[in-house]
């Protein structure tokens, strides 16, 4: 049996579709792993949950920076922006049922030595640790005061890792790194600011998969959340957001030998 990592979803059901499609054609009992967002931009976010949920123990999917965002939209915490597809979730009869499926995932998953998360990694975690770390921020998230953590969990600080942080704080840096990285300095401190495409200058930062040294680098990692990136493919480093809403093509990689398989993808949403 083969395992499948797919990239970020975010509710393009009709590309997820075709994908699954492709994917039963060479291998029916697969097992699929989805690298977080589920949910979010594209037309069909609530669909694109039950198509996921219905795979079973087949499917692990991981919690993505959309995916938050629902959970705390679904609790007053935060207000939905513009482009936000999330109604369809939020007005089920059955929408407490999908916000604790949501809340379930987790944020960080190894398997055949593959380290999977949807943003990325501090230079300075290494393997056990994200795992260890991941399961501090799950077990809040699956607890009886998970809002009250979401209505803490957002903010930019501190941007830097401290074995000594604890509480909201270290919950908070752990989230960021896992759901929002992209760049960060050499000790570990994250620009979270920024949103200009991969290739931008930014003095002093260097995106974090680049970061010499960095702890996690025995294991292949495999992330998404970075579309302007597209497809990555290094001997330790699997990039698979590939730009599914904004038009680009939804991506399945097979971690046992590489082998790629993509859909291409209507443009459901305009960067900017």
């Amino acid at each position: 049996m083969s395992t499948y990592a797919i990239g970020d979803l975010q509710g393009c059901l009709p590309s997820l579709d075709l994908l699954l499609d492709k994917i039963a054609h060479k291998d029916p009992q697969a097992r699929l792993i989805f690298v977080g967002d589920l949910v979010n931009r594209g037309p069909q976010s609530l669909h694109t949950l039950r198509t996921v949920r219905s795979l079973g123990s087949r499917a692990t999917a991981l919690l993505g920076n959309h995916d938050l965002h629902l959970l705390a939209v679904s609790q007053g915490i935060r207000k939905a922006h513009a482009g936000d597809t999330l109604e369809d979730i939020l007005q089920a009869p059955d929408r407490d049922d999908w916000i604790d499926w949501v809340r379930q995932r987790p944020l960080a998953h190894l398997e055949n030595g593959h380290l999977m998360v949807h943003a990325g990694v501090l230079p300075q975690w290494t393997t056990a640790q994200v795992l260890s770390l991941a399961q501090e921020v799950e077990s809040v998230l699956r607890g009886p005061d998970w809002a009250d953590f979401l209505r803490e969990m957002y903010g930019n600080q501190p941007a830097q890792w401290d074995d000594a942080l604890t509480g909201t704080d270290r919950l908070r840096c752990i989230v960021n790194a896992l759901t929002r990285i992209r760049y960060c300095t050499a000790d570990g401190a994250m620009e979270l600011s920024n949103k200009e495409a991969f290739g931008a200058h930014l003095e002093g930062f260097t995106p974090w998969f680049d970061m010499p040294g960095r702890a996690t680098a025995d294991s292949t990692i495999v992330f998404g959340h970075w579309s302007t990136l597209g497809l990555v493919l290094r001997d330790n480093l699997i990039g698979l957001d590939t730009g599914c809403v904004w038009g680009g093509k939804l991506t399945a990689l097979r971690l046992e030998d590489r082998a790629i398989e993509q859909v291409a993808c209507p443009q459901y949403q305009r960067p900017g």
